[in-house]
């Protein structure tokens, strides 16, 4: 109820700010106009059951024609379809929060195998069978709290900084090179970074890192708790642990994901930003799932970087913290423990990103497509 409450708050929001911008019935008739044999844009996108898959997905002869319809009426109109950043960045943070119930598992299970220096986890599978075996099933989920929040705003944040840097960098014409699309999906991850992601996942991997079934004996009672120790012991700057590989990460992470996320719409449903298309969630589990798979292994050393130096404590008076920075963290990791443990906890990433952003863009896709197909309604 609250999340429908939300949409038609936006949608009237989102009404008013259009009847502001253009006249819709001069749109409309400009679109008319431009659409060869039809009068009007598509009211919805036709489905088309494959005959090897029970799921229904939209053919490429019906997403090619939608797409030169509507792209020619968006031509004509002089303008796109494409919603407010407000509203993408709402979209991302419902897609958010179900990424993190689903997924978190995953995440700890990653977190325990990067912090492994001595090998006591075999592999992924048998991580999950200590974990459950040794702290029992609720420590899979243990950092949900700190996780789920940090996500929700995370991708708030990221969808809709990178909506607004792409309409700042596109042309007079409306047009995005794949450059500037680069480019706003960097800035997206750094700011992501700096004022989102490195404080959560300090408190996230402090908790995460934690062994044990007695709580009392636990360090970190809680998410607040644990935010309230860190900040006593090492000050405001100790949230902020690890910020330098986790920009790089997320700087690099989003430029690859917003690219490639356009280029898999484009090639395999033949869809263009503002054509009005609407995906159907199954090719956006599909076209979100792909573009996720390249920044995890572009990204690992400055993940497993990151990691340690989120987890690393303030060191006591007269001693030395092992790892000194960004770079000596990657120095030490890889003179100590090889070149391969720069992508520790890949595998598992990848478990988690991938999925993980499909379902992100599956509930965001179709949260702006609703938005869209009722501006195109009024």
């Amino acid at each position: 109820l609250t999340a429908r409450a939300v949409v038609v708050f936006i949608i009237i929001t989102e009404r008013g700010r259009r009847r502001k911008e253009m006249s819709h019935h001069s749109l409309r008739e400009l679109a008319s106009s431009a659409c060869v044999g039809s009068s009007s844009f598509p009211a919805s996108t036709s489905y088309s059951s494959s005959s090897s898959f029970d799921l229904f997905i939209p053919s490429a002869k019906e997403n090619s024609a939608t797409t030169t319809t509507g792209a020619a009426a968006v031509a004509a109109a002089g303008k796109t379809i494409g919603v407010s950043p407000a509203i993408k960045a709402v979209s991302g943070s419902f897609g958010g929060i179900i990424e993190a119930c689903c997924l978190q598992p995953v995440d700890v299970v990653k977190t325990r195998l990067q912090l492994d220096k001595t090998g006591q986890y075999k592999g992924i599978a048998d991580c999950f069978k200590q974990i459950q075996a040794n702290e029992g099933t609720k420590a899979l989920w243990k950092g949900l709290t700190p996780f789920a929040t940090h996500l929700c705003f995370k991708y708030m944040l990221r969808m809709g900084t990178n909506a607004t840097f792409q309409a700042g960098l596109r042309d007079e014409n409306g047009y995005l090179s794949t450059q500037r699309r680069m480019l706003a999906g960097f800035g997206a991850g750094v700011c992501e970074a700096v004022m989102i992601v490195t404080p959560f996942e300090v408190v996230k991997i402090r908790l995460q890192q934690q062994k044990g079934l007695d709580a009392s004996k636990l360090k970190y009672k809680g998410t607040f708790h644990c935010a309230k120790t860190i900040i006593a012991e090492e000050g405001v700057k100790g949230l902020w642990s690890g910020v330098g590989p986790t920009i790089a990460r997320n700087g690099t992470n989003q430029m690859c994901l917003f690219t490639a996320k356009a280029q898999v719409d484009k090639t395999l449903w033949g869809k263009h930003d503002g054509d009005g298309m609407v995906l159907h969630p199954a090719q956006s589990l599909v076209s979100g799932g792909l573009a996720a798979t390249f920044g995890p292994i572009a990204t690992g050393p400055f993940d497993v970087m990151k990691t340690r130096l989120m987890a690393q404590a303030k060191a006591p008076p007269g001693t030395e913290a092992k790892y000194k920075g960004f770079l000596h963290a990657g120095v030490v990791i890889f003179r100590e423990e090889g070149i391969f443990a720069m992508w520790k906890g890949l595998l598992p990433r990848l478990m988690r990103i991938p999925p993980g952003q499909a379902i992100t863009w599956m509930v965001a896709d179709q949260v702006v497509g609703f938005v869209e197909r009722r501006q195109e309604e009024q």
